[in-house]
């Protein structure tokens, strides 16, 4: 029985894209598995790898679910984020994000 998942963003500099990530999360990576890995743990059972793989960096795309998605908007607007503000999609409101390698970070929510 699968009752774990982690999505997973390629990347081509693990430095800069801890420093984004970590201003998405605000906080720091909840693990560092292995050279090259940064995991975030965000629920019981779920997560985000971001993987350093410079030749596949770019093509990833996550969706995770936000409780507060007007605010979410409003603090990533402060902290320098770049965005359309939340938008209809997919039968809710999506807010949608590219980290500097081009991977597509999509919240959700009411």
């Amino acid at each position: 029985m699968i009752d774990h998942l982690l999505a997973q963003c390629t990347v081509t500099d693990l430095d800069r894209a801890e420093r984004w990530y970590r201003d998405l999360f605000e906080r720091g990576p909840d693990a560092r598995p292995m050279s090259g890995l940064l995991e975030w743990h965000l629920g019981h059972g779920f997560g985000l790898q971001v993987w350093s793989e410079p030749e596949r960096a770019g093509g990833s795309t996550v969706v995770l679910g936000e409780s507060e998605l007007d605010a979410a908007a409003t603090r990533l607007t402060a902290g320098g984020f770049v965005h359309d503000g939340p938008q209809p999609g997919g039968g809710a409101r999506i807010l949608q994000l590219t980290d500097p390698d081009g991977n597509r970070v999509v919240l959700f929510g009411a």
